[in-house]
């Protein structure tokens, strides 16, 4: 079974999510919820002079925004502790050095004094220039500390103007430090380079991008992630993975996080009782400059060698992340006691970089194993291996051969028609 699919990073935290609360050794869960803090979530909002242009509903982008913000502020879940930050709101000069630091906290990430922040905002005015980058470290700075959820909400209307700090490496850099943050990435009346570089930033995290081009679709989506920050969250478990099967850890049911070197492998062992049905899902992320044209394998074998299933999954650049699955349903036993199947998994990656690019440490990988209760209808494909292919099989090979007879027939009879005329 061969899955090529991105949207597998959904289906590794839906499946995170359904596994949550399975015991393990060190006496806390793998992938279990847990929100024992707030969840924080920081607003960082461009002010740069941009902002002034009237194109979103007959006014400015920076009322539309504005508006926005004061909609937000009044739905935001009392359990959530929100901030903003603003960046290019303070210096309006030409000094590149100057204007690449005009970032700042304009309300402080903690309980919502909604009067308070409304007003905040009210104060800001279009300004300088626009360095994504630097706002981007001081806000994960702003959410440091705790285990709750941490979400950033990226509004801006223009491309970064602070390079060589591209802000793209900068979510990277975030997204490899392992502390759960979350970029999301809204872009006002975007162009091409724009949305590319918010799309870059927004998939480093594992966050999304937004196209807005009206108040209420800003309102709507900034509201959606907020709320969604509320969300318990599922922490992976940290786990060494080892160079063959004979030495791997034997996970449980759960969400696991571990880092692979540059075309190494890593393999995990998992016990499948007969009846049951493994599903794994991996993804592993490239947290800096790789090269194009990478792949990663997801191998279910015996201890024996053999090969179960696979699933693979390739990409050329266009996406920080590569993920595939598989699934291995464990026949019945007629015996009462039948042991566990020791199932193998191995992760192999065709990640490179460039010279001068650091290969330590390995890139992310994050891992769900799922045990579920083994298929019993005739309709599940993953129950008899090719399923309703093999009936599909079955009537082509009836019809050709009946299909050849009758040619045969009609052919004997048309030459033995000629022959008497």
């Amino acid at each position: 079974m061969i899955t090529r699919t991105r949207l597998a990073v959904g289906a590794c935290a839906l499946l995170a999510a359904l596994t949550a609360g399975i015991a393990l050794p060190a006496g806390a869960a793998a992938g279990e919820p847990t929100g024992e803090d707030a969840p924080k979530v920081d607003l960082v909002l461009d002010v740069s002079g941009s902002m002034r242009t009237r194109d979103i509903d007959g006014g400015t982008r920076m009322a539309a925004a504005k508006q926005a913000f004061n909609e937000v502020l009044d739905a935001t879940p009392e359990e959530v502790q929100l901030g903003i930050r603003t960046l290019g709101a303070d210096y309006p000069g030409d000094d590149r050095k100057t204007g690449c630091k005009d970032t700042a906290q304009l309300y402080p990430v903690g309980p919502l004094n909604r009067t308070e922040a409304k007003t905040a905002v009210a104060t800001l005015s279009p300004t300088g220039w626009t360095p994504i980058g630097p706002a981007l470290l001081k806000a994960a700075d702003d959410l440091d500390g705790g285990n709750g959820s941490k979400r950033i909400v990226l509004i801006s209307d223009g491309e970064d103007t602070c390079a060589p700090l591209d802000p793209c490496e900068v979510a990277r850099e975030i997204a490899a430090k392992g502390i759960g943050l979350t970029i999301d990435t809204l872009g006002l009346v975007p162009n091409t380079k724009m949305r590319q570089q918010l799309s870059c930033i927004a998939e480093a995290t594992g966050g999304t991008y937004t196209s807005v081009e009206h108040t209420d679709e800003l309102t709507d989506k900034v509201n959606q992630l907020v709320d969604r920050a509320a969300d318990p969250v599922v922490t992976p478990v940290a786990v060494d993975g080892a160079d063959a099967c004979a030495k791997a850890p034997t996970l449980k049911s759960g969400l696991y996080t571990d880092r692979e070197e540059f075309g190494k492998q890593r393999w995990y062992r998992v016990d499948v009782e007969p009846g049951h049905e493994l599903r794994a899902s991996v993804s592993v992320s490239a947290d800096r400059a790789v090269n194009p044209s990478y792949s990663v394998l997801l191998r279910a074998v015996t201890v024996h060698g053999r090969e179960i299933v696979r699933g693979e999954a390739a990409d050329n650049g266009r996406t920080d992340v590569v993920s595939t699955g598989l699934r291995y349903p464990k026949a019945e036993s007629d015996e009462e006691d039948a042991p566990a199947e020791t199932v193998c998994l191995q992760v192999t990656n065709s990640f490179s970089v460039a010279p001068g690019v650091k290969t330590t440490p390995g890139l992310p990988l994050e891992l769900t194993v799922d045990i579920v209760d083994g298929p019993n209808q005739a309709d599940d494909v993953a129950a008899f291996g090719l399923g309703r292919g093999w009936w599909l099989l079955g009537v082509l090979v009836l019809v050709g051969f009946l299909a050849g007879l009758l040619w045969g027939w009609l052919s004997r009879w048309r030459f033995a028609v000629w022959r008497t005329n």
